[in-house]
Order: C-alpha cells, then structure tokens, then sequence
C-alpha cells in the first residue's frame, strides 16, 4: 500500500506539469491585454507599456513560463492583476464556498439516487423502474443553466422560501444551487446503481445465499451491495470532480462567492495569475478525489490489490 500510495504521488508530478503548461498557454491565447483593462481605453501607449513592464507582460513567453513555475516552486501563486492582493489568500477564502456547494450537492444526489436506484433494481420493469428511469432521463436533459433559474423563479420569487442568491442565509442559501448540481448528478448515480446491483442480483452467489435461507434483503445489503459499490464510487469520484467545475456555471447564477465565480471574473479581466491559481487549485482537487477513489476499492472489495 505504501509503495503504490508513493507511485501514486510521483505521478501526480508530470500530470500537473502539464496541466500547468496547458494552462499557461491556452490563457495567453485569450485575445485581450491585461495591461489596457487596467490602464483603461483612454490610456496612453506609454502608460500601458509601463504596465506592462510592472508585470512583467514584456518579457518573452518562455521567461514568464520559467518565472512562474519557480514561484509555485516556492509556493508562491502570485499576485492578482485585478486587486493586486495576494492569490493564495483569494483562493483560501473563496475555495470553501465551492468545497461547501459541492458537498451539498453530493449530499442531495446520495440522498436520492440509493433509494431510488436499489428500488428500482429490485423491482426491474415495474411502474416504480419506469418511474426511476424517467427521472434519470429527464435529470440528465437539464442543464444547469436552465434548470437554476427555474428553481429560483419556483422557490425565491413566486415563493420567498430561499433566498435568491449569496451565501448569508447559511443553509437555506445552500438549498437551491444543491439542487440545481445534486439532481443532475443523482439522475447519473441512479442508472448506475441500478445496472450494478441488477447486475450483482443475478449472481449465483445472491442465489444461493437466497436459496440456504437468508432473506432476500439480507442478501442484498449484506452480499450484493457491497460488490455493487465498485462501479459506483468511480462515478461519484469523477462526478465530484464535475461538481467543481460544474460550480462555476451555477455559482454565477446564485452569485455564489466561490471559486468558479471567482474564475469566471478572472477570465474576463485577463487576470492570468488568479485564473492559472484557480485552475490549478481544481486540477488538483479532481486528482486527490480520483486517487482516494482507487484507496475505496480495496477498502469495499479486499479481493482488490493495489499495484
């Protein structure tokens, strides 16, 4: 286990290299100069070429690559072209919001798609399948930028029950946007469990559990379940992923002060630093959650060896 945990780590090395070299590329190509945004379109030419000096926008792109990765290097993220504040200390008050949202928005999903997806595997073709099935379809159809504005008019402006946007009304303000990502992502969890415990169900070892006298619930919680589980903690560790990037869409829509909210502000004002941050930050989250993932399965599943 510790020889796979510190191969694991070591791969972790070339992976955000390149995640950060992509990054850095793709964010000069956006059209646009930081330094007009700040000095303003009425700012003279050499005003801005001053700027640019200060931020070192002048130099070859080759030197501003090696000048940043021997930042991070020291842990140093850099400093916002927007505030001039540190980025580390943006982060680290925004990215709990997100973490909060994506753990509310797990929390819905879990909490409809267990239920919903066993019953339906047990019952396979009933009325109560066709139900769960249509449910899935219909979750899965609707994107977020749809589906949150919907929600609000229902449950903020027709009906003054959550607040419309922020995050000042603590747990009432986490409703609606846990919503607008949980059901989604509870459509995909329920089609998956159902397929996977259906699947473990026709097993002869469920049978015969059956069959020597255990019943039939038993059997299921105690034997099929668990095996059940596997497919499905690699879709809730990819989906947590998509919740973190799926946050910006719906934190612009409830003014949610996270760290999505806080990239999208960032693209727009060509606010290079804070948007290679905020980007790392997620990147690295995505691979932390996959690779706690592939811990879960020996913990679910001993037969399991990690190599």
């Amino acid at each position: 286990m510790t020889q796979y945990i510190f191969r694991r780590l070591l791969q972790m090395i070339p992976i955000t290299l390149g995640i950060l070299t992509l990054v850095f590329s793709l964010i000069h190509l956006i059209p646009g100069d930081p330094a007009m945004q700040i000095a303003g379109e009425g700012a003279r030419p050499e005003d801005v070429q001053a700027i640019r000096k200060a931020l070192g926008l002048d130099e070859p792109l080759l030197t501003q690559y090696v000048h940043f990765l021997t930042r991070l290097a020291h842990g140093d993220l850099g400093r916002s072209f927007r505030t001039g504040s540190s980025v580390s200390a943006e982060i680290f008050t925004r990215y709990p919001a997100t973490i909060e949202l994506a753990f509310g928005a797990m929390f819905v999903a879990i909490l409809v798609a267990f239920p919903l997806g066993m019953i339906s595997a047990i019952y396979r073709n009933s009325w109560i399948d066709n139900v769960a099935r249509f449910f899935a379809l219909v979750g899965v159809s609707m994107p977020s930028f749809w589906f949150g504005p919907l929600l609000i008019i229902a449950f903020a402006i027709n009906h003054t029950w959550f607040p419309v946007s922020g995050r000042d009304e603590g747990l009432r303000s986490l409703v609606l946007p846990s919503l607008t990502m949980g059901l989604a992502l509870a459509a995909i969890l329920t089609r998956m469990i159902r397929v996977s415990v259906a699947e473990e169900l026709n097993q002869l070892y469920v049978t015969t559990a059956i069959a020597k006298g255990v019943t039939r619930v038993k059997a299921i919680f105690r034997h099929a379940l668990k095996n059940a589980m596997i497919p499905v903690i690699t879709v809730l560790a990819l989906q947590f992923g998509s919740l973190l990037t799926g946050a910006i869409i719906t934190e612009q829509i409830f003014s949610w002060p996270g760290l999505g909210r806080l990239l999208i502000q960032s693209i727009t004002t060509r606010d290079y630093p804070q948007v290679q941050a905020s980007i790392l930050v997620i990147a690295l989250t995505y691979i932390l959650v996959n690779f706690i993932s592939d811990l879960l399965y020996a913990v679910v599943d001993p037969r399991i060896k990690l190599e």
